[in-house]
């Protein structure tokens, strides 16, 4: 299951796979105390388990990351894998803005506001990188 993308595409791909892998490297070192901002306060209040959180998910955001990059075979299936964990984390998202928790330099409502609608434009644009979109609008045609 493969498709042709651009070349544009091709980069903005790439791009994506190197802020994942950057984003992952630092959930599991210098942005660990940042990243438990996100972790949704709806689930356990348990440092430990929180701290796990924030780790598997630095963990699964390098593997994605390198996925991006290097699995090109692959590129739909890890483009639409990205899209789900995006959609996965995105009740993190929330989390900081309902409980009007300040990190990574969103220390207003406003600020954290802005950063939900955010997330739409990752998960799109780790459709479109892809070829995952065109994919699916092909799939649905057929």
């Amino acid at each position: 299951m493969n498709i042709k993308t651009t070349h544009t595409q091709n980069i903005f791909r790439i791009i994506l796979g190197s802020l994942m892998l950057i984003a992952g490297i630092g959930h599991l070192t210098f942005q660990r105390q940042e990243f438990l901002a996100q972790v949704p306060r709806w689930l356990p209040n348990n440092p430990q388990f929180m701290d796990f959180i924030v780790l598997s998910s630095g963990i699964a955001e390098i593997t994605l990351g390198l996925a991006m990059i290097f699995l090109v075979k692959h590129k739909i299936k890890v483009g639409l894998t990205l899209a789900i964990f995006y959609v996965l984390i995105f009740p993190g998202n929330i989390s900081q803005y309902t409980n009007q928790i300040s990190a990574f330099g969103l220390d207003t409502d406003l600020k954290r506001l802005i950063r939900l609608f955010f997330q739409p434009v990752l998960i799109l644009w780790a459709l479109w990188s892809t070829g995952t979109l065109s994919f699916l609008i092909n799939k649905t045609k057929n």
